[in-house]
């Protein structure tokens, strides 16, 4: 009788780390908007990305003096990214 009561101890205790240890999930780092991110880097693998940056010369005036390094968005959208279908508008000839 021990040995079904340690498997079921085993088994809480797993199912009891397995729930209480995922990371929690992060939002998109990535802003489409803007074509260059500045990475910055709060610790030894910490860091976070500000996607507001039009031009690599923006994004490193900014990261000038700071631990950081723009970055190519990879998920930029182009020029019209922020629009619908809807609100282009086409020039009619």
């Amino acid at each position: 009788m021990k040995l079904p009561q340690a498997f079921a101890a085993t088994a809480l205790t797993i199912l009891a780390a397995t729930t209480a240890l995922p990371a929690p999930a992060s939002a998109q780092t990535y802003d489409p908007a803007y074509p260059v991110c500045l990475q910055v880097y709060q610790g030894f693998v910490d860091y976070y990305f500000e996607c507001a940056y039009r031009t690599m010369g923006q994004c490193q005036a900014s990261a000038s003096g700071r631990s950081a390094q723009c970055v190519v968005n990879p998920y930029y959208g182009g020029p019209n990214a922020g629009r619908s279908k809807r609100q282009k508008r086409y020039q009619q000839y």
